[in-house]
């Protein structure tokens, strides 16, 4: 009994020290005040189709649920209507499509890693975004088709990344050209792919990006931020989707991650929230008051700040989880996309300005 119960212990300490590592509570957010007002009657209807989203992969067998969420992700830019060409890619170990609005400037260009909890996602169900960006920031926009999961392991997905980062900083769509701005941005767990490519740039030495955008960014897999249990029942997208990781004990979680991507929760690789924020560039995080991922926002925000980056968070009451997503039908999107331009136009120095209606 002695021998069980010393192992016991050292499983637990393990757990906590090894695959949690340190407590971040201290980074915590006050309670945010409560919403004054209410959504829009758009919102509404977002959170009204997010329904039949959820109800649509759930109907969906065991086997066949991560296809079924993958193939709804897609349809999301279905009977859409998009002024940018988009140019297809695929160089081996580098692939994606060109988001290329009229007239855009090949030496301004974007990077953008794309959401979708590291199994679902692509540039096809991102482009509300991408094409908005090409518009909004007179750029060319590389929207990268990285390594999904459990086909690939989980660092396939992070080398994607690096590779597409080091690839961008000489090639434009029309081959091999110098760039004059770089933009990094990504949305949920694109937005952890960001953050982690950030850090892993600086420590290369190589050209930092200009600028950098995150919408609702996961920071921290070992799952410790309080709202991601507190705000289930006020988060429409995830709330269904992972609200039942709350009755998971989170020394399951841990082993469980630490399993499934061969890497431990705490490691700055897959939680950049638990690396070196110092000496990032210029990084936008936008996030909803509402969501379970607000504290992963919050936290990295206010650590990065201490350790003297120049990063800004923007956050909204209401919204749904990657709101920007839903533009035009959303005004609340139409102000976030305003609120990047202001904030590229501050961090570069330049006035970009809309090119296209």
């Amino acid at each position: 009994m002695i021998w069980f119960l010393l192992l016991l212990a050292a499983v637990v300490v393990f757990s906590y020290v090894y695959l949690r590592g340190e407590d971040l509570s201290y980074l915590d957010a006050p309670q945010p005040p409560k919403p004054v007002g209410e959504a829009s009657a758009q919102h509404r209807e977002v959170v009204a189709s997010l329904r039949e989203f959820s109800s649509a992969a759930k109907s969906a067998s065991r086997k066949d649920r991560i296809r079924t969420l993958r193939d709804l992700m897609d349809a999301m830019s279905d009977d859409r209507e998009f002024v940018s060409e988009f140019r297809q890619v695929d160089l081996g170990g580098i692939r994606g499509e060109w988001v290329l609005a009229p007239g855009v400037d090949a030496r301004r260009r974007v990077l953008y890693i794309h959401g979708g909890a590291w199994i679902a996602g692509s540039p096809k169900s991102h482009r509300a975004i991408t094409n908005r960006l090409s518009v909004d920031l007179n750029a060319a926009v590389f929207s990268l088709d990285y390594r999904l999961m459990p086909e690939y392991r989980r660092m396939a997905g992070i080398f994607d990344c690096q590779n597409a980062y080091r690839w961008i900083l000489d090639n434009g769509p029309d081959g091999k050209e110098a760039l004059d701005f770089l933009l990094v941005g990504g949305d949920s767990a694109g937005g952890s792919l960001t953050l982690v490519t950030l850090a892993w740039a600086r420590d290369q030495g190589l050209r930092a990006a200009d600028a950098a955008i995150a919408f609702s960014p996961s920071t921290d897999v070992t799952m410790s931020s309080p709202s991601l249990f507190a705000n289930i029942p006020t988060d429409p997208m995830l709330g269904p989707a992972f609200g039942s990781l709350s009755k998971v004990p989170k020394l399951v979680l841990w082993w469980s991650t630490w399993i499934t991507s061969r890497m431990r929760p705490s490691d700055p690789l897959v939680s950049p929230l638990r690396g070196d924020l110092a000496g990032l560039p210029p990084i936008l995080v936008l996030v909803s008051e509402q969501e379970m991922l607000f504290d992963d926002a919050y936290r990295y925000v206010t650590k990065a700040q201490a350790a003297g980056s120049p990063v800004e968070l923007q956050s909204w009451p209401y919204m749904v989880h990657v709101w920007p997503i839903f533009n035009p039908e959303l005004p609340e999107a139409e102000e976030a996309f305003a609120n990047i331009v202001e904030f590229v136009d501050s961090a570069s120095g330049d006035m970009v300005g809309d090119i296209a209606a």
